[in-house]
């Protein structure tokens, strides 16, 4: 069964190898202290937040999202993140992430939950079809920082 649910102090291992599997996926790699930054901010709740998806009490998924404020509707919840370990990929756990990172928007009085991934990821977007609507958009970024 899968459970969802706040991150704890003893998750940090886990989660700390999923977000690095998360990274890498995206040809990122991190310095440690990005990681340390993002898990205290996920542990403060305040800016941004975290779930974990628990199998068997494994983490195996996690999914980071914030709450803000939209100019053409009311507050929205953007889901940055969301990852799940390869072995246990099609079993569930990146919906059961969504779905809790949809239940925390409702409860917070968000009008929608959106998301984004590369055009290339056809397995995520196999599931991310079934349960959101592709509206069309197309991201561009700006980058203000070196590298």
């Amino acid at each position: 069964m899968i459970e969802v649910g706040a991150l704890d102090d003893g998750d940090r291992a886990a989660w700390q190898e999923l977000f690095a599997g998360y990274n890498a996926f995206y040809g990122r790699t991190w310095p440690d202290e990005r990681y340390d930054r993002a898990w205290a901010d996920f542990r403060r709740g305040e800016r941004v937040h975290a779930l974990v998806a628990r199998l068997d009490g494994r983490a195996v998924g996690l999914a980071h999202f914030l709450f803000h404020p939209s100019t053409t509707a009311g507050d929205v919840c953007y889901l940055q993140d969301l990852f799940t370990a390869a072995e246990v990929r099609g079993r569930g756990v990146a919906r059961a992430l969504i779905a809790a990172v949809a239940e925390a928007s409702r409860g917070r009085r968000c009008e929608r939950v959106y998301w984004h991934t590369r055009e290339d990821n056809a397995t995520a977007r196999r599931l991310y079809d079934r349960v959101a609507e592709h509206r069309g958009f197309i991201q561009y970024v700006m980058p203000l920082t070196p590298g």
